[in-house]
């Protein structure tokens, strides 16, 4: 699966135990509703967010992580996680106004063969 939009928060390393650690991203979607979306990078995948900005376009590759956690009173109690495996830089899109302009209309020599009882099958 893919998340893509712009980071919005980059978190600094943080150790959980002597051999976990972990570092938490923020992408906000770019849709009608957008959406921030908190994507953890684990052990040495932390490292994959070094080169990366807060402002930066990108599409984050994910794993859906689900657990289970039974508590003392022996309930069952459901947790999920968005696990973080690749993250790539996306092109930066050009803003409208660099659209090239159209030729001027006078750009354009007007036919001089034409001949208005040359009969064709075009139906206009």
């Amino acid at each position: 699966m893919e998340v893509t939009g712009k980071i919005k928060l980059i978190n600094d390393v943080q150790q959980i135990s002597a051999s976990f650690k972990k570092r938490e991203l923020v992408v906000t979607t770019e849709e009608q509703y957008p959406q921030m979306i908190m994507i953890e990078f684990t052990q040495d995948k932390c490292d994959l967010l070094n080169n990366y900005n807060v402002g930066e376009p990108v599409k984050v590759s994910i794993n859906l992580r689900g657990r289970e956690w039974i508590n003392p009173q022996g309930e069952a109690k459901y947790f999920n996680s968005i696990q973080g495996w690749r993250i790539e830089k996306l092109a930066a899109q050009a803003p409208a106004g660099n659209v090239p302009p159209m030729p001027a209309a006078d750009a354009f020599e007007p036919a001089t063969n034409f001949n208005e009882e040359e009969h064709d099958d075009l139906p206009f």
